[in-house]
């Protein structure tokens, strides 16, 4: 799928309208050592210079262009004995030209051998993986994708409209950020690449649960039409219908490379299983909420553009809804309540870009969202959720305000732990949350009768009984409410304390996603899957008179 063009050497890809191509990348030495290595790099023009310390703790190349993967030259099983051999690389369009470099020395002393021709897709600045997420109003949709185009270059819409009817546009919005807008190292450094320009539509006054259709595009100052590929979604349910609504719900996922390649933050083993097993359920799946730590690309920026296209397949079908983690929001002196470095300089820009919420504000990452017989309140644990703060108002407006009667599931999702876990890193020290989380918010959650509360962060699967001051309480009364951590979508595991507290039901250290059904007003089923094989492995159901 990679053609010559000429004699400039150059290779073009995605002649077809692709957006992905497979390169296969032959190399030969005089001396192999174990220490060679090949990166992928975009722009083709980098930069090899050594720059140690500009990568913080984690593994990876310490130069000053950081390439977007890498793979070590003994991959290829011939490599040692012959100097010579062969790499396959998957490539997606980034907007900018690919080559790649070979390396020998190391991680640590890299040093440039040589540099391949370039690689370009044919459309460089086509727009690309589109993502759904529920607007303001729960009959609007929005629509977000990345593109090269920027406003003074091309006219950004979607064409969209019921099955069988004639469509019609809709206008997009069009953001972009610079390095200025980061706050630390190495996403303002050597982890900087260009995010090109993110564009977001807004489609309004759907009908309940109608299929649609939609076409991301851009026309051009000529009047030619560059297109996206054609996609459906179906609309969301009226507040307080009664049907049949599934919402999947996990944390903590990242991203993988179908190649094998490495990354720098390369511990999300299993995010490619939880990725393919939503796919592979993806009909029986309405509405998708991933809870923070989204694509853990901690401050290197073209893994944004990496982890949009792995989850393509679910974002262009069905809401892709986010909330703020660590490793999006956190860093020193930047406004968050927690001063980690997690997010690499990040603080949040590239996630609030990429991503649509329904936030009032787009730095306060909380919102509220209804979808028929459920009301989400979605809370942002890495700023001040203690009483008196200005999300803590709102959590209280948010749980306060929904009338039962019509949506009688009502849920509480955050990313950081505010209720209960046993994982280790909380148990330690006897509190099992984060510090003074549930004296401020325990009685938010039983005076507005939450049923079910969710949390990311720690890396496994937990589920309590309804629990009211770490004592379980009788199902079916709103005096206690089921926390669950979902923490397992693909980043490395975590432990449990040795004893399991009371108030733990079911426990499990395994990478998986959680799945709520509801089809009317009487029962709430959950269910834990894993995601090595989307099998049922704990569940339990809500009942309401």
């Amino acid at each position: 799928d990679v053609g010559t063009e000429d004699q400039n050497l150059t290779r073009w890809c995605g002649r077809q309208g692709e957006d992905t191509a497979w390169v296969t990348v032959e190399f030969k030495i005089p001396r192999a050592s174990d220490g060679d290595w090949i990166g992928v790099f975009s722009p083709s023009n980098f930069n090899a210079s050594t720059c140690p310390g500009s990568h913080g703790s984690g593994p990876g190349p310490a130069i000053c262009s950081a390439p977007i993967k890498y793979q070590f030259a003994n991959y290829s099983s011939v490599y040692n004995r012959s100097g010579t051999g062969a790499l396959k690389f998957q490539l997606i369009n980034q907007r900018q030209d690919f080559s790649f470099g070979f390396f020998t020395g190391g991680l640590s002393n890299p040093a440039l051998v040589a540099v391949s021709n370039r690689i370009v897709f044919a459309n460089p600045k086509a727009p690309v993986y589109p993502r759904l997420a529920l607007g303001k109003t729960w009959n609007e949709m929005t629509v977000t994708w990345t593109s090269g185009y920027g406003i003074s270059e091309a006219h950004p819409f979607v064409e969209w409209g019921m099955k069988g009817s004639h469509p019609v546009h809709a206008p997009a919005d069009t953001v972009t950020f610079g390095r200025e807008s980061l706050c630390g190292e190495p996403a303002r450094s050597v982890g900087w690449r260009d995010p090109g320009f993110i564009h977001t539509a807004f489609l309004k006054n759907l009908s309940p649960e109608k299929e649609y259709y939609y076409k991301i595009g851009h026309t051009l100052h000529d009047g030619k039409v560059v297109w996206g590929k054609p996609k459906s979604f179906r609309a969301p349910p009226y507040p307080g219908q009664k049907s049949l609504q599934r919402v999947v719900i996990f944390g903590d996922m990242g991203k993988d490379e179908r190649d094998g390649s490495n990354e720098y933050q390369n511990y999300q083993p299993a995010s490619l299983n939880t990725t393919d097993a939503l796919i592979r359920d993806l009909d029986n799946t309405d509405i998708v909420f991933h809870i923070g730590d989204i694509s853990y690309a901690n401050g290197y920026l073209s893994q944004w553009d990496q982890f949009t296209q792995q989850v393509e397949p679910i974002t262009s079908r069905v809401p892709y809804m986010i909330a703020s983690g660590n490793h999006e929001r956190d860093f020193p002196n930047s406004g968050s309540l927690y001063n980690g470095t997690d997010s690499g300089g990040e603080c949040g820009v590239p996630a609030e870009t990429m991503y649509y919420a329904p936030t009032e504000k787009r730095d306060n990452f909380w919102y509220s969202m209804d979808y028929g017989m459920f009301r989400f309140c979605v809370a942002d644990s890495e700023h001040d959720w203690r009483e008196g703060t200005e999300q803590y108002r709102f959590l209280d407006r948010c749980l306060g305000t929904v009338d039962r009667a019509k949506q009688p599931w009502l849920v509480f999702i955050a990313h950081r732990v505010l209720g209960y876990s046993s994982g280790f890193f909380y148990g330690f020290d006897g509190a099992f949350a984060e510090p003074m989380a549930r004296q401020s918010l325990e009685g938010l959650w039983r005076r507005h009768r939450v049923d079910v509360a969710f949390y990311g962060h720690v890396h496994q699967y937990e589920r309590t009984c309804p629990v009211y001051e770490e004592r379980c309480v009788p199902d079916g009364h709103g005096q206690g409410t089921v926390h669950v951590v979902v923490g397992g979508g693909g980043s490395h595991l975590s432990s449990f304390t040795a004893v399991a507290p009371p108030w733990s039901v079911y426990r499990e250290m395994d990478y998986g996603f959680g799945k709520l059904t509801a089809s009317d007003a009487r029962s709430l089923q959950f269910e834990y899957r894993r995601s090595s094989d989307g099998k049922v492995y704990d569940s339990f159901t809500l009942h309401r008179d």
